[in-house]
């Protein structure tokens, strides 16, 4: 097998294929020049002069501004039309930046359209260069990329461990990681039960661990020998948290925690955090992963603390990615009415009636399914594109107020009566999902109607009776089921230590209980 070109090589390859079709450019405009438009006063020896002793040096801008533009680095990972942009605009930039330098450092004026001429030649030749190189080589990179992953795969028992795969989203993306080749470690401790992943137990590349998060036995034993970590374990949602503030301080952050210290330990490469856009709050503002997090909730709160302590661990072996996950909807293998398009509409369909709190507030949304794709996505994404950076995970048409919500619930059951009440929850944001279309490429599939009609006909076929049943409900659930106590008194010490660099449940609880005033 041949060695691979080193980075550093590659991105010089690069550059210099970029400052030889600018040349190129420049001689075109130059021959241009003299050819059609040349001014009686310039001679041919002054078009030469000016190409050595201006154009050439000045003409070293163009991969500099590359350069800044990310051109040659983690803009690798985005998608063909946002790189041709990008290489459009760099191409610009650098353009009137040497037009402007040479004005001021040559005595031979050119023509106006010379200079037009060159810009649009070296913003051609910038996209055309990479439209070209991906047309040539994205199906070859693409199937020496899944060769390359399997051989890697039996050579090196590269294995993803998927932490709390066995729930409502988890239990579907060991499902698509399963379908697309992966070796996937399972570790959970099925207070849901198993029949989201009983199905899949059966598969060869699948390891089922039964295992709580927070003992680090059971955590070290499933890191063995996993390349990949998905972390998805967590007590959900705002009411679930309220119910047991110290199991969700345990679970939500210490033991992220302690994951991360393992992970490192253990040689693990990439790291996919399950966070939340509800870290945003309270905006009037379209947010984007750069904007302002104001957690209105101990959930939130713990999501925003374990965003920190990961991406502060990142270091050149080890790469962490969060996603910032939208309100999910949809059916999954573990169905669940605790959330807002699922529960009304379920009530829509059993009671004809459905309350909506704060209709003109705003929520992003996204389908259980599209969400678990995204995760895929992000994992198999070049490594540059996603390590460190946090990605909002949804879709910008699905960025709804509740209002619009219950009118889409209505349309499809029209005898549905709906209510509007006003109350104190502040929570309301719209996000931004650009970035992580642009960067890794996912774009929903799904959208809040097809949920609504899933959910219709799951009722309609007798798949689901009551959406009542506590095993529907987070909260419900865990308030029947009681206190989720750690397995040994060691794994309670381990997580009291853990749990020290975030500052004490009290402080969470403060923090989220003044962003909320």
């Amino acid at each position: 097998m041949s060695r691979p070109i080193p980075l550093w090589l590659e991105r010089l390859i690069r550059g210099a294929v970029d400052f030889l079709c600018v040349q190129v450019a420049g001689i075109l405009s130059l021959v241009f020049a003299g050819a059609f438009v040349v001014q009686p006063h310039i001679a041919e020896g002054e078009l030469a002069h000016y190409y050595f002793h201006t154009f050439l040096p000045l003409s070293f801008v163009f991969p500099f501004v590359y350069s800044l533009g990310g051109l040659y680095t983690k803009l690798r990972g985005y998608e063909l039309s946002y790189k041709l942009r990008r290489a459009a605009l760099s191409a610009s930039v650098a353009t009137l930046l040497l037009v402007f330098v040479s004005f001021l450092a040559s005595r031979a004026q050119l023509p106006r359209s010379v200079a037009l001429c060159f810009a649009v030649f070296a913003v051609a030749a910038a996209v055309g260069i990479r439209w070209l190189k991906d047309c040539l080589f994205h199906s070859e990179a693409s199937l020496q990329f899944a060769l390359t992953v399997s051989a890697v795969s039996q050579q090196r028992n590269d294995t993803v461990l998927v932490v709390g795969g066995a729930g409502y989203i988890g239990s579907i993306v060991v499902e698509k990681l399963l379908q697309r080749g992966y070796s996937v470690r399972l570790l959970d401790s099925l207070v849901y039960g198993d029949q989201s992943i009983a199905p899949l137990l059966s598969h060869p590349k699948l390891e089922f661990v039964s295992g709580d998060c927070r003992n680090i036995q059971d955590v070290v034993g499933a890191m063995s020998n996993a390349a990949s970590v998905i972390h998805l374990a967590a007590i959900v949602g705002d009411p679930a948290c309220a119910e047991d503030n110290e199991n969700a301080y345990q679970i939500n952050y210490a033991a992220t925690r302690m994951l991360v210290e393992i992970a490192k330990g253990n040689g693990t490469q990439r790291f996919i955090f399950a966070s939340s856009c509800s870290v945003y709050g309270a905006s009037e503002t379209l947010m984007d992963e750069k904007s302002e997090t104001i957690p209105l909730s101990l959930y939130a709160e713990t999501k925003l603390q374990s965003e920190k302590v990961l991406l502060e661990a990142a270091s050149r072996t080890f790469h962490p990615t969060v996603l910032r996950f939208a309100t999910v909807f949809g059916l999954a293998p573990r169905p669940r009415f605790d959330l807002v398009v699922n529960l009304l509409t379920a009530k829509a369909i059993q009671d004809g009636v459905i309350t909506i709190f704060n209709g003109s507030q705003w929520r992003p949304f996204i389908h259980v399914r599209d969400i678990a794709e995204a995760v895929v996505q992000t994992l198999a994404a070049p490594v540059e594109a996603v390590t460190g950076e946090i990605f909002n995970v949804g879709d910008d048409r699905l960025n709804l107020t509740l209002g619009e919500v219950a009118e889409k619930i209505r349309v499809q059951i029209p005898r549905t009566q709906i209510e509007f009440i006003e109350n104190a929850d502040r929570r309301n944001y719209r996000v931004s999902f650009q970035k992580i279309r642009n960067c890794v490429g996912f774009t929903a599939q799904r959208t809040v109607e097809s949920g609504i009609a899933e959910i219709r006909q799951a009722f309609e076929n007798g798949e689901i009776d009551d959406y009542r049943r506590s095993f529907y409900s987070n909260v419900s659930y865990l308030k029947e089921r009681g206190r989720l106590h750690p397995k040994t008194e060691l794994d309670v010490k381990v997580m009291a230590a853990f749990a020290g660099g975030g500052g004490s449940l009290e402080i969470l609880k403060a923090r989220a209980a003044s962003s909320s005033n």
